[in-house]
């Protein structure tokens, strides 16, 4: 596996892109607070448009505290989940991270 960052020309960023060959896995947003509606649509934007360049729809946000899945729904087109995980549920999964 690789990890590279995602940014596009208007400067939106995703934290991670991790690789396995050429081939996208994963994105991963980190945000210790997303509970402000500007946060949260932020980061789930630049998700969303990565996702879209990368073609890649395991999508992550590590949060603080907060645990959820939510179906995010583009012009009742398109729609793709979100999982949000709190950093040490995601550590605990993750055991080879450390």
């Amino acid at each position: 596996m690789e990890l590279y960052y995602w940014k596009n020309p208007r400067h939106e960023e995703v934290d991670f892109l991790v690789k396995e060959g050429l081939k996208a896995k994963q994105l991963i947003q980190v945000c210790w607070n997303i509970n402000e509606y500007k946060t949260k649509e932020r980061e789930i934007r630049a998700l969303l448009k990565a996702s879209k360049e990368v073609k890649c729809e395991n999508l992550l946000v590590i949060t603080e505290d907060y645990e959820a899945e939510e179906e995010i729904k583009i012009k009742d087109k398109f729609s793709c989940k979100v999982e949000f995980l709190p950093l040490w549920k995601w550590l605990l999964e993750n055991p080879l991270v450390m």
